[in-house]
């Protein structure tokens, strides 16, 4: 667990978290803690038990705002993309008047970049702190958008050049996370929204206007979505063409190689019957003209083909 005191920006470190039960002169506390802490904060901040108890269970948390006596309760869903899956790590905030309170499961990569903005904008409300944080959780979202988007480009790029087999689970792959994306982005959308149009007293009436820009681009991400959505609809359909194509092209070269080996059958077909009296049968040099004849034939056919590009 880390203490801080946080005034226009700058962090000072608390070594006792009994310092942090009384309001500061100046700017407020911030306290990054992990599950086993809240047995320590929860009597002295007066965490409620429901609170406590949704932090500590093992399924996903929608997110969600709880307003409690003297503090809300808050849960964002941070996402981050590694090695082509994706992850949702839970947010829990307390808010406060005079604090505020992150708890997580695992390293959320926001609040090491929320770091530099509290700085660059001197921040000293713990309602500011949540502003821009939400809205960097959000932003995250429209950054996982842009890489499904280059995954899509570079899936349709390869499918164009060069189909596979493997294309086709990778599309149903990518539009089952797609769908799940939008799915998990609708709650958190819902959750800006009412931070936009709530009258929460721990939240400053003109921060609340705030909140409606990061409302708009939850909203743009999501419509992303569902472009992303129809956009594997297309490329599934590229796919079905160009296998459909490709088994074409492979007949019409069977067709092709059939078709000009016919004649050189038909003939060898002649030669082969069991007859006694067969024309040049006996010549000497009869094997010699029915072989040039054949090649002649079938380099023929070839170039014919190769002219009307049959071939």
């Amino acid at each position: 667990m880390k203490i801080r005191h946080v005034n226009q920006g700058n962090f000072t470190l608390i070594e006792h978290i009994e310092q942090t039960i009384n309001p500061p002169a100046e700017g407020f506390y911030w306290i990054d803690a992990n599950l086993e802490d809240l047995v320590t904060l929860q009597p002295i901040f007066r965490m409620h038990d429901l609170a406590v108890e949704d932090c500590l269970n093992e399924e996903e948390q929608r997110p969600k705002i709880e307003l409690y006596e003297d503090h809300y309760f808050i849960v964002v869903n941070s996402i981050r993309f590694d090695d082509e899956e994706f992850f949702l790590r839970a947010l829990n905030i307390f808010l406060g008047k005079h604090y505020i309170i992150t708890v997580t499961k695992q390293k959320i990569n926001e609040l090491r970049l929320l770091k530099p903005i509290l700085w660059e904008q001197e921040v000293s409300r713990p309602d500011q702190f949540l502003y821009y944080l939400v809205d960097l959780v959000i932003d995250n979202y429209a950054l996982v958008g842009d890489r499904i988007e280059l995954k899509i480009d570079q899936l349709e790029e390869e499918i164009l050049l060069h189909t596979k087999k493997t294309h086709l689970n990778e599309i149903y792959g990518l539009r089952s996370e797609i769908l799940w994306l939008k799915k998990v982005l609708g709650p958190q959308r819902e959750l800006v929204a009412q931070l936009m149009k709530k009258e929460l007293r721990l939240i400053d009436d003109q921060l609340q206007k705030y909140f409606s820009d990061v409302y708009e681009n939850a909203l743009k991400t999501s419509e992303s979505f569902d472009t992303y959505r129809d956009l594997m609809g297309n490329l599934r359909e590229a796919y079905q063409s160009a296998v459909t194509s490709r088994a074409n092209e492979i007949m019409r070269v069977f067709t092709a190689i059939t078709t000009i080996f016919m004649p050189l059958t038909f003939i060898t077909g002649i030669y082969g019957m069991n007859f006694d009296i067969i024309p040049g049968l006996h010549f000497e040099y009869g094997a010699y003209v029915v072989l040039g004849i054949m090649l002649v034939l079938g380099i023929g056919m070839y170039i014919i083909f190769r002219k009307k590009e049959w071939l």
